[in-house]
């Protein structure tokens, strides 16, 4: 489904906290008057010396090899037409992101108020000594062309205009795959391609490059097929000017193979559709809206295969399935150029990727249990991990064999290792969540809708297609918060308002009171229990009327968990529940256990702790290297945390052999591979560290969390509960509206996983 955008929604989250998407982050510690002298003068007179002498020492002293600039002059932004540069930056911020999110690149984006290509052409020029290469945006055609081809013969540093060749490079990785399927061979193909513009123009290149013959080619623009019969063409339009007797898009298309749209929607029809050569290829590419809609393409004929710029239906040709991995490896080689061959080894690793097994967590991630290669899977799903160790060593390589790149890889494995790191392979886990959720939403009942923070997520995850929302509150409250917010719920949420739901809180007051009337309810109490509305959401999802519960913003967590507890219970052979949070850094995500549950549990109640947060890491599609922490290494101090510690740790290598646990073990031990490699390299943690932390009590936890998120800079998602019969989340105090979307998406998948149990 596509997403709702709100402008109040997309100007606030431009405006919220600091202006705009990025920031300059130090990386080097500045602490002391000798960081700083290190840092600026007279420190820095050194490192510019030896740049001075050796200007290839540029990349060994400074950022320029991990820095792109992302440059524009606004011209053809987004659809938006010339809307010029300062309308163009939050466009050239938002690549950055990108660039940073997927492939740890930094981005310093540039708008330049030039539109005349040759004092364009010299700008971006003088600022060669500043990047390690260019992304050339939003330019217009056919200037784009004569820009990119000036800087890229003029510059040593890697250029390339994405509008243009990321397009390409994504489309002809589906269409070699396609035709795979198909059993037709590139040089025979006729090819339509309704466009003319930048994009069009570089994917038709490339088409050719892979050997579709230009004598194969036809290429629409507004006024109709380009022919050799028509004047005033300029020279990038006349080069694919064709002498074929059709004047029109419904001709050209007949007969066709291959029908590449990057125009305007609804520019094509059912009837088009019907004239191709059997077993089509269709490349509906315009955005928002494809050149024919998806569904009807499909529903004209049943030998068609289709792709869109649409991330609802199958095939999404995304640019950020490329263009932050092809840099990546440009950059790690010093690439002077993207080439044609780099462009090339792009599309066949993502056409080879494709035809791969694919992971559990790639299938987790879109709820689709069968994804393998056809025609409704040609090219990766975004969120593969895989693309960019798929991707920029192969980019590195053709970069290296072309003989552009000024250094050398020689350990691919290690250069592997390198790239996770780079981004932490774990920074999509999130995005992963999300994605699966939206494959089948659930029921999710929240118990404070009378808050504007939870009517704003309900908000998001109605509009995303994440969750089906109920609202438990005072209705008439709740519409003058929707009323003062401008949101958009009320036919399309559940509300409920449980001191008027007289038949249901008879109904589950019955069923409470039968439940818990040995534990000293009486009649009367569980019909005033029902009122309260964390009792009755629990009592929704216990009977069926939801999927989920989330509660806690504004009650503290035992209030909250207590009715759950009480009401759904613990889950079948489980001792007890746990909490957990997730901490992500830059450096790696981590488990913390438990922080918000059990104040000072026993050796043996660790083991339980042990037991059910290994499990919540493993939901999560990570294998849990936990560390039992304590004040002590290995017994080298002596107390009750250490002896209990301990004792849990042989507890639990008994109870699960095949758990990878140590302890007791200090925190920064446990989390460096190389204290534990010189100190401790008997530990199966020496390898690689751990990733999930079991605390021994409450306290320790609940600070460690609350510390890293206030002033270590992480972000933490949870509190996550582990160990309930049926989904039941309680959020943080004060939670942002992004957690509590965060949250509920957890809280989806966890029920779509109940189902399937």
């Amino acid at each position: 489904m596509s997403i709702k955008i709100r402008k109040r929604d997309a100007l606030n989250y431009h405006t919220q906290g600091k202006p705009g998407k990025i920031e300059v982050v130090p990386t080097k510690v500045l602490s002391s008057q000798l960081d700083l002298a290190l840092a600026y003068s007279p420190g820095v007179a050194e490192p510019c010396k030896e740049i001075s002498a050796n200007k290839e020492n540029v990349y060994k002293y400074t950022a320029k090899g991990n820095l792109v600039g992302v440059i524009s002059n606004g011209t053809a932004v987004l659809g938006l037409g010339n809307i010029g540069p300062d309308a163009s930056k939050p466009v050239m911020e938002g690549k950055g992101v990108l660039f940073k999110k997927f492939a740890g690149i930094d981005v310093f984006d540039i708008e330049i108020n030039e539109e005349d290509p040759d004092e364009f052409i010299k700008i971006v020029k003088s600022l060669e000594p500043t990047f390690g290469g260019i992304n050339l945006e939003d330019i217009k055609a056919p200037e784009s062309f004569k820009i990119e081809e000036t800087l890229r013969e003029q510059m040593n540093i890697p250029i390339m205009h994405d509008d243009q060749h990321g397009t390409a490079i994504i489309s002809a990785a589906a269409l070699l795959n396609a035709l795979e399927l198909i059993g037709k061979k590139i040089s025979d193909i006729q090819i339509v391609v309704n466009g003319a513009g930048a994009a069009a123009v570089a994917c038709t290149k490339l088409y050719m490059a892979f050997g579709v013959k230009k004598e194969n080619i036809v290429m629409c623009d507004s006024k109709g097929v380009i022919h050799k019969k028509r004047g005033n063409l300029d020279n990038v339009k006349a080069q694919f000017a064709t002498g074929r007797n059709v004047t029109s898009l419904a001709d050209a298309i007949v007969g066709a193979d291959v029908f590449v749209g990057l125009s305007i929607a609804d520019i094509v029809t059912p009837e088009m559709l019907k004239s191709m050569a059997a077993n089509p290829i269709v490349f509906a590419l315009a955005n928002p809206s494809p050149e024919i809609d998806y569904d009807l393409a499909i529903s004209s004929r049943d030998d068609i295969i289709m792709a869109t710029g649409r991330s609802d239906h199958p095939n999404q040709v995304n640019n950020v399935l490329g263009f932050p991995y092809i840099f990546r490896g440009a950059l790690d080689v010093r690439a002077t150029v993207i080439n044609e061959e780099m462009k090339m080894a792009a599309v066949h690793a993502l056409a080879d990727l494709a035809k791969e097994p694919v992971p559990d967590a790639v299938s987790k991630a879109y709820s689709e249990s069968t994804i393998q290669f056809g025609k409704k899977y040609l090219i990766p799903k975004p969120l593969d991990l895989r693309l960019i160790t798929a991707i920029s060593p192969a980019v590195a390589k053709a970069a290296m064999d072309s003989g552009v790149a000024k250094k050398k890889i020689t350990d691919w494995e290690k250069y592997n290792d390198e790239l996770q790191h780079r981004i932490g392979i774990d920074q999509k886990l999130v995005s992963r969540i999300i994605s699966q959720a939206k494959k089948n939403p659930k029921r999710i009942v929240f118990a404070e809708a009378n808050n504007h923070k939870i009517l704003k997520a309900a908000q998001v995850l109605q509009d995303e297609g994440i969750a089906h929302p109920i609202l438990l509150g005072e209705k008439k409250e709740i519409q003058a918060i929707i009323e003062e917010h401008k949101l958009d719920l009320n036919d399309k949420c559940t509300f409920i308002d449980t001191y008027k739901e007289t038949e249901r809180i008879e109904r589950f007051a019955k069923l409470y009171y039968e439940k818990r009337k040995r534990k000293g309810v009486t009649p009367y109490e569980a019909n005033k229990q029902m009122k309260e509305r964390n009792t009755f959401g629990a009592m929704m999802v216990e009977h069926g009327e939801a999927d989920a519960l989330i509660s806690g913003l504004t009650k503290d967590y035992p209030r909250t968990i207590l009715p759950a507890l009480q009401v759904i219970g613990v889950e079948d052979g489980i001792n007890r529940v746990a909490g957990m949070y997730i901490i992500n850094n830059q450096k790696e995500t981590y488990f913390f256990a438990d922080t918000t549950v059990n104040t000072n549990p026993t050796a043996e109640e660790l083991v339980d702790i042990i037991e059910l947060t290994a499990r919540g890491v493993r939901f999560f599609d990570f294998e849990p290297r936990m560390a039992a922490l304590s004040f002590s290494n290995f017994g080298s101090s002596k107390g009750e945390v250490p002896t209990k510690i301990s004792k849990a740790v042989k507890l639990a290598k008994q109870k699960f052999p095949d758990l990878l646990i140590d302890g007791d073990i200090q925190a920064n031990v446990a989390l460096s591979p190389e204290i534990m490699k010189e100190m401790y390299p008997f530990s199966e943690l020496a390898e690689k560290g751990a990733n999930t932390l079991i605390f021994p009590d409450l306290t320790s936890g609940n600070i460690a969390y609350k510390l890293l998120m206030e002033i270590g800079g992480a972000e933490a998602i949870g509190p996550i509960l582990l160990g309930m019969k049926k989904p039941v989340h309680i959020l943080q105090l004060g939670s942002s509206v992004r957690e509590i979307v965060n949250m509920a998406a957890i809280a989806v998948v966890d029920a779509q996983m109940s189902l399937k149990k």
